[in-house]
């Protein structure tokens, strides 16, 4: 799995979970600042990767992750704790 697939994966969740326009998101896009995406938002966004990977994240892992990179690096370490 390389790193374009899972930013694909993080813009599918926040597309479905956010409601957002996916041509608007980067790998720099704040949860918190672009996307007024709150806590619970974050959340519900890394329970849909989990899904999609079927991996299980943490909430504490969580903690500092504010952009889709972050996020994509999170679920990066898991799939290759994973493999």
């Amino acid at each position: 799995m390389d790193r374009t697939q899972i930013i694909d994966a993080v813009y599918d969740a926040c597309e479905e979970v956010l409601k957002v326009d996916r041509s608007t998101l980067s790998e720099t896009t704040s949860f918190a600042d672009d996307l007024d995406a709150d806590s619970l938002a974050l959340v519900e966004v890394v329970m849909q990767l989990e899904e999609t990977f079927d991996l299980t994240i943490p909430e504490d892992e969580l903690e500092g992750v504010g952009t889709i990179g972050g996020a994509a690096d999170v679920v990066a370490k898991h799939i290759e704790a994973a493999a």
